[in-house]
């Protein structure tokens, strides 16, 4: 009995949402807040030292009274599908045998990974034309912010003193700069509130450059200055919270 009466408040507030903000016949102006996941594959300069990304953030804008959006996203990079060869980066550490050795002389294990982060500040439109209601439909968005990535090194519970602290940013080959993207996909805002995401195309590029003045795998090459051109394609997916005023009451009197 319990579980029939709590089926039907449920199924009653979800009914009532759905009436008061009437989302099927207007336009409702909301914050949204939400989580995304992408999958990127690199391209450019790139390339040269990465494959795949995974980007896990965060997302938070508003959507304005004519489906107009402006927000703030967030996304922390990883992946473990270096291009740049573990040889290339560690040779002159290595032995005869290809081993390199922790400090007490001990075989050491030394991992790469790829790692970075960018913020942007994104704006773009939902087009309802193709929408199941009138907040929803072809979402279009750009977006410009900062882009930081690096190789992040981990030598575990070996101390190899070569690549430890400070010696590490020899071989992460730091690169930030400047940073611009652009989305295509769908945007779905649910008639009850609680269904509301996102997906679609993703495309990012980085104008960045390299911030360490000596990689120690080459130290006899100059570091190159240019402007380097990063770019990331893939797709992206994001569960939305819209924070919705309030619907006032109304009060009759005889």
């Amino acid at each position: 009995m319990k579980q029939f009466i709590l089926s039907i408040t449920l199924f009653t507030l979800l009914f009532t949402a759905a009436a008061q903000r009437n989302m099927a016949d207007s336009i409702i102006p909301t914050p949204l807040f939400g989580v995304q996941y992408g999958g990127t594959w690199s391209g450019g300069d790139l390339k040269e030292r990465y494959g795949y990304f995974n980007h896990v953030g965060v997302t938070g804008g508003y959507k304005f009274q004519k489906n107009w959006y402006l927000g703030l996203a967030g996304d922390f990079m990883f992946g473990n599908n270096l291009q740049l060869s573990y040889y290339d980066l560690f040779h002159h550490l290595m032995d005869s045998k290809g081993n390199i050795t922790d400090q007490n002389g001990d075989i050491a294990t030394v991992l790469t990974f790829g790692r970075g982060f960018h913020v942007n500040v994104e704006g773009g439109k939902v087009i309802n034309k193709l929408g199941h209601n009138k907040n929803s439909g072809l979402f279009i968005k750009i977006g410009a912010g900062y882009l930081n990535h690096r190789i992040r090194i981990e030598s575990n519970d070996h101390v190899v003193p070569q690549v430890e602290k400070e010696y590490r940013k020899g071989y992460d080959r730091l690169t930030t700069g400047f940073n611009t993207s652009q989305f295509i996909g769908y945007l779905f805002m649910g008639d009850n509130s609680f269904l509301n995401f996102y997906a679609g195309f993703y495309m990012q590029e980085g104008f960045t450059k390299n911030r360490r003045t000596i990689f120690w795998d080459q130290p006899e090459v100059p570091v190159p200055t240019n402007t380097r051109f990063d770019l990331m394609y893939g797709f992206k997916v994001g569960w939305l919270i819209p924070v919705y005023k309030r619907t006032p009451k109304a009060y009759y009197f005889d």
